[in-house]
């Protein structure tokens, strides 16, 4: 039992919910990603999905797409991504699932990327570009470092594939709330809770949602349904009206932060 494992334990014996900021690594550079991790934990989030930037982000939207541009204009690296964390883990234990294109890691190699990431004090990895049929080189190495394999569902996935997915899912199983690239949105998919239903039945895992939810009103509504709420595109939008005001940048994020936890957790 990792990070992820233990906290959504946690929470089920609490009967609520995970709310899981979503930050892209270097954005708007090193030392501030790390500084507004530890800022999101402090307004209330219980793990962090931290992305690793790529230049060919097929699942993001512009939002997303724009601070992966940043980062790797100060050519954050996978490695230097590690790092961040191994730096951060003596000041914290909230659970940090990286997720990452499949490219970054077939390049370091799966198997000395599962070491390092556990040596660094990663806890899940999320590869919105690997499907279950070609992770087999991850799914077996994976689990010799205490790392949970996270996959995605959509609103396209036959109860056959969530079956599958639910099967080779540890820590949770991560739901995409539409047919789509991250981003903010107004309103939730009438999807998302049909698909949870249906999923709900091949598996006992935690669920989380993402892609789209944007508001507390929604963080609300997702946590109604779901084990964890998923907001990355929304929380990037806040920072990203004050990246050049530090002082204005960490105090709207951590203001959006604890209303988000808040709507979780209503």
């Amino acid at each position: 039992m990792n990070r992820i494992d233990k906290k959504f334990q946690e929470l089920r014996h609490q009967d609520t919910s995970a709310f899981m900021p979503y930050l892209c690594a270097g954005d708007p550079t090193s030392e501030l990603t790390a500084k507004l991790l530890l800022t999101l934990e402090a307004a209330g989030a219980d793990l962090i999905e931290l992305g690793v930037p790529f230049s060919d982000p097929i699942a993001d939207g512009p939002t997303v797409q724009r601070a992966s541009e940043r980062a790797l204009t100060h050519n954050i690296s996978l490695q230097q991504i590690l790092e961040i964390v191994k730096d951060l883990r003596p000041q914290t234990e909230i659970p940090i699932a990286l997720m990452s294109y499949y490219n970054p890691i077939f390049r370091m190699g799966e198997e000395a990327f599962c070491k390092a990431a556990q040596a660094a004090g990663v806890d899940g990895v999320i590869v919105p570009d690997l499907p279950p049929e070609q992770a087999r080189p991850l799914l077996e190495v994976a689990p010799k470092y205490n790392l949970a394999t996270i996959f995605l569902v959509a609103p396209t996935s036959p109860p056959e594939r969530m079956q599958l997915i639910a099967s080779v899912s540890t820590g949770f199983i991560y739901c995409v709330s539409v047919t789509g690239v991250t981003g903010a949105r107004t309103t939730l998919s009438d999807e998302v809770a049909p698909m949870i239903a249906e999923l709900r039945k091949h598996t006992d895992k935690p669920i989380s949602v993402g892609f789209g939810v944007s508001t507390p009103e929604q963080a609300t509504q997702v946590a109604q349904i779901a084990d964890g709420v998923v907001v990355g595109s929304a929380i990037i939008d806040v920072y990203e009206k004050h990246i050049n005001d530090e002082a204005k940048l960490f105090t709207a994020v951590k203001q959006f932060a604890s209303d988000l936890a808040s709507g979780v957790k209503a």
